[in-house]
């Protein structure tokens, strides 16, 4: 089977901050390309060695300092978390030659182990950026990554049916069973969850039976999208809160959720202040929840709320890939008010409802005209996110705007 390369949207960004930093540490979750990208932009360049065979992490353990002259820079090493130990050998490294900038690019798909260590060792050293899944401006080989608020030219994506929205929901956004389509896309997901549970789950916590693990995982899938209750989650599973929180950071730590935290401002509200869960990935999260044809999946129970989850994880993930760390919220008053997603800029906030049909009603656009009454000046122009083809107006400040214009 030969590989397709679908060329990310992270690259030029990657490029500059080997070019201006000693080195880059590229995270992400399993699977979401790193290796893949860095062959395609250093591959000539840089020898790419990888730390996962047990052979290799020993090596590396029992001498760093022989490891590195062994492979000296410029060079990637993938898969960093294997051997932690050899950060502060680079920093070292990087130390004895400040000045010269891409000598090291790390690779990691574990997020807040991984971090803590990049940041005590390589301060000052090192670029981070984040490579997820694919975004459907990707998938669609599109070159932009604007979006309609930002007063840039931005292209549509190609206009898709019901069918082709929802066959692509399940399939999902990893680039694996993107790029060949002839794949089962859920013996993949089967396959993943089990190499997650396996790899990722007990490298980051030293968990003996994972069967409950993946039980709160199937139970926390079912409430994507909603205002996460931990009591009740930790209830119906069989755990304590505790244990629920920690689990819940396990997955955000590999990439596996978005934590969507409520806008907070003082407007004289008293406001809701849990957060929602998306899963960054809506195949994986379809697959969790048994939905495995288009048919259920869009007219289910689940329908609006995977419809969601695609929405913000889109957004979530073209924001990291362009080199920024999403300032996404959701905003939800205790008398009911809520908007879906609310996007801090630099000129303002902007809200965002998102919704599955494919007609849109002036109705829509009511908690985007509260959103905007309350916060006035600060509030920029509102759009309602559908399945359609059409950009309507519905009312003043607020524009229907189809998801392939997103």
């Amino acid at each position: 089977m030969t590989d397709i390369y679908i060329p990310r949207q992270l690259s030029p960004i990657l490029r500059k901050a080997a070019d201006e930093f000693p080195a880059v540490v590229v995270v992400g979750p399993r699977q979401s390309g790193k290796t893949t990208l860095l062959k395609n932009l250093f591959g000539e360049q840089y020898p790419i060695i990888s730390l996962e065979p047990p052979d290799m992490r020993l090596a590396a353990q029992s001498d760093p300092r022989g490891f590195l002259n062994l492979y000296p820079a410029p060079i990637v090493f993938d898969e960093i978390q294997y051997s932690p130990g050899l950060l502060p050998y680079i920093k070292e490294k990087i130390d004895a030659n400040r000045g010269k900038t891409g000598q090291y690019i790390l690779t990691g798909s574990q997020n807040l182990l991984l971090m803590s260590q990049v940041t005590e060792s390589l301060a000052g050293r090192a670029a981070v950026l984040k490579l997820m899944p694919l975004t459907r401006r990707e998938i669609a080989r599109m070159a932009d990554n604007n979006f309609p608020w930002e007063n840039l030219p931005a292209s549509s994506q190609p206009s898709e049916t019901p069918f082709e929205l929802w066959e692509a929901i399940l399939r999902g956004s990893y680039p694996e069973p993107v790029s060949h389509p002839e794949r089962d896309a859920h013996l993949w997901q089967s396959s993943y969850i089990q190499t997650y549970l396996e790899r990722d789950v007990r490298n980051l916590r030293n968990l003996g039976d994972l069967t409950q693990f993946q039980v709160f995982l199937r139970a926390l899938a079912a409430r994507s999208a909603q205002i996460l209750n931990l009591s009740d989650l930790a209830r119906d599973v069989g755990i304590a809160v505790n244990t629920a929180k920690d689990w819940i950071s396990i997955l955000e730590a590999s990439f596996q959720v978005i934590i969507l935290h409520p806008y907070y401002a003082n407007i004289g509200k008293r406001l809701i202040k849990s957060p929602k869960v998306y899963f960054t990935d809506t195949g994986l999260l379809c697959y969790l929840v048994g939905l495995r044809d288009t048919e259920h999946a869009a007219a289910g129970p689940m329908g609006g709320a995977i419809f969601e989850n695609l929405v913000i994880s889109d957004l979530y993930k073209t924001y990291l890939h362009r080199g920024e760390e999403p300032a996404m919220y959701y905003w939800r008053t205790v008398a009911g008010s809520e908007v879906d997603v609310i996007i801090e800029t630099q000129s303002g906030l902007v809200p965002l409802e998102i919704k599955l049909s494919q007609t849109p009603r002036l109705e829509m656009a009511k908690e985007l005209h509260a959103f905007q009454r309350d916060f006035k000046e600060n509030a920029l122009p509102g759009y309602v996110i559908y399945p359609g083809n059409t950009v309507l107006p519905l009312g003043e400040g607020v524009t229907a705007l189809p998801l392939n214009r997103l």
